[in-house]
């Protein structure tokens, strides 16, 4: 695409004195004239539709231009980042968490954005719960990661009939002013006492049971997979 430059300057000839031939205006310059027009007009692009070749430039817009204007790849670049940065910021405010399986890097440096500080080490999330005392305060911690290697005693506890095991008793011999009576064999029955009692045994007390943990294990805990985990702190 080339620009028109004049050919001739018949502005010039005016100035020559009369019988100077370069005064004449001959057909040959205007016709050079016409051609150096027609040659950058056939290579200009069209209004409508036009085909743009090689690297065409274009005024870049203003952020957030909303009009028929052209868009630099400039502009769509600019555009580009600044709504990622927007998603990014939408999906992680302050206090959000950051979760990454393999790659200890910070989020700052990862997103680009914020103050990121290691969160709960060694410890897994629960959602709080307004109506349990454990989960009703945001960052609350509590439990232990396991049973430590001692003995422990549970409390006491004592055990109502409904809970005892279905078992019978032994009826001993009842004694008399003159002899030994048995149940089964002397008398028909006891003749000399009102009833027959069983032993007494136990004064029903509570117990305890021990339970016993000879080494720290993983036996309580619950699945697990480790990552690490950041906070957004600003």
């Amino acid at each position: 695409m080339s620009n028109y430059s004049k050919t001739t300057d018949f502005a010039a000839k005016d100035a020559l004195t009369t019988g100077n031939a370069n005064k004449i205006v001959k057909g040959t310059e205007i016709d050079d004239e016409f051609s150096a027009i027609q040659t950058a007009v056939n290579t200009k692009a069209d209004v409508n539709s036009p085909t743009f070749t090689g690297t065409p430039a274009a005024p870049t817009a203003s952020a957030a231009t909303n009009s028929t204007q052209l868009s630099t790849t400039a502009y769509v670049t600019s555009a580009i980042t600044t709504a990622i940065a927007a998603v990014k910021l939408a999906l992680y405010p302050v206090g959000s968490i950051y979760t990454q399986a393999t790659v200890a890097t910070n989020p700052a440096t990862l997103l680009g954005f914020g103050t990121w500080a290691a969160f709960g080490a060694g410890r897994v999330m629960v959602g709080l719960d307004g109506g349990n005392t454990l989960f009703d305060t945001v960052e609350e911690t509590g439990g232990s990661a396991d049973s430590p290697a001692v003995s422990s005693t549970t409390g006491s506890h004592a055990l109502t009939i409904a809970e005892m095991p279905s078992h019978t008793h032994s009826l001993p011999r009842m004694i008399t002013n003159t002899s030994f009576l048995n149940f089964n064999a002397e008398n028909g029955g006891f003749a000399d006492v009102t009833g027959a009692l069983t032993n007494s045994t136990g004064g029903g007390a509570g117990h305890t049971h021990t339970i016993s943990n000879s080494a720290v294990t993983d036996a309580n805990y619950q699945p697990f997979i480790t990552v690490y985990m950041w906070k957004r702190t600003a």
